[in-house]
């Protein structure tokens, strides 16, 4: 494995967050027999009777999530990133535009994944979701912000998509500062003047490491956990490009209708202000480590220091 030794992953903390959640017997869990993967086994083993093994159904899973809300539970269904895709039809029509409030996570999210290759690659998921009225479209940064998010999902009145990634990266919080975060509101975790990095996932790390490179150059650079895509935080994007002038995006995703798309679809039609996207060019992933295609796929450190100098130069 390439993933780093430290910190975590962020489907553990998906699990463990179902688990702070099991005492509102509303809750109800729903796998398509990926639980151990997915991490909702740890519900499964002390709660049987509210988890439910859908099997290799994740279209079926989707609809019975759905009768559940329908009938006041608040249920959080999970299963691999790249088959909640096979249930696209089934999430539109018979969760979000009834408006039932179902939760769903996509874990192995993104080209991280690693050796599992381009079909178990989702790198459009978080576009998709996007585009369904009403839903809102998490990616947590590491084990300790998902297992927030995901408690704070019990009282969140819409249907839901978290995506979460295999791999252990560096935690980007700790116990104390991860209660801090709300779903829809960006985080600032670092602070600079002259270009704001906008990152989401294992991307928020990636960033980080990016903004010492160039401090190292003199260069200033705020970075935010951009972990709610939708609804986007446009009050702080605002203040992004108040203070810096010009923006990056990173994410482990395509560059078309994911992060960079919305931040893009926003300052477009509000203000005007410079923005390199780093992320996945127009293609499909392959296999290999998660470094080496990281490398490859250009969602390195160096990647996004040589587009903060893109964009400073446009200012």
């Amino acid at each position: 494995m390439s993933a780093p030794s430290s910190g975590g992953a962020s489907r553990d903390g998906y699990g463990k967050g179902l688990l702070r959640l099991a005492s509102d017997p509303r809750v109800v869990v729903l796998e398509a027999d990926l639980g151990k993967s997915t991490k909702s086994c740890h519900f499964r083993a002390e709660y049987p009777s509210r988890s439910f093994s859908m099997g290799i159904a994740e279209q079926n899973m989707m609809l019975v999530a759905a009768g559940m809300a329908a009938s006041g539970k608040i249920p959080f269904a999970s299963t691999f990133a790249i088959f909640t895709e096979r249930a696209f039809e089934q999430v539109r029509n018979g969760v979000a535009r009834p408006e039932l409030t179902v939760h769903i996570c996509g874990s192995h999210g993104g080209i991280h994944t690693g050796t599992d290759g381009s079909s178990a690659q989702s790198i459009e998921d978080l576009a998709i979701y996007r585009t369904i009225p009403g839903m809102t479209v998490i990616h947590p940064s590491d084990d300790l912000s998902a297992e927030e998010l995901t408690v704070q999902l019990l009282d969140h009145k819409a249907p839901s998509y978290m995506r979460t990634a295999r791999n252990k990266t560096p935690r980007i919080y700790n116990e104390s500062s991860v209660t801090e975060l709300r779903i829809g509101k960006g985080a600032l975790i670092k602070e600079g003047n002259d270009v704001c990095i906008l990152a989401c996932g294992v991307m928020v790390n990636e960033s980080l490491v990016a903004a010492g490179l160039l401090s190292e150059e003199g260069v200033s650079a705020s970075v935010v956990d951009m972990h709610t895509l939708k609804p986007l935080d446009t009050t702080l994007i605002d203040d992004c490009i108040t203070r810096c002038g010009c923006l990056v995006t990173a994410e482990d995703h395509s560059v078309i209708g994911g992060l960079g798309g919305a931040v893009a679809e926003y300052i477009a039609t509000t203000r005007s202000a410079p923005l390199e996207m780093v992320g996945v060019a127009d293609k499909f992933g392959q296999s290999g480590g998660s470094s080496e295609l990281m490398n490859i796929m250009g969602l390195t450190a160096n990647d996004i220091v040589a587009a903060a100098h893109r964009s400073i130069s446009r200012k």
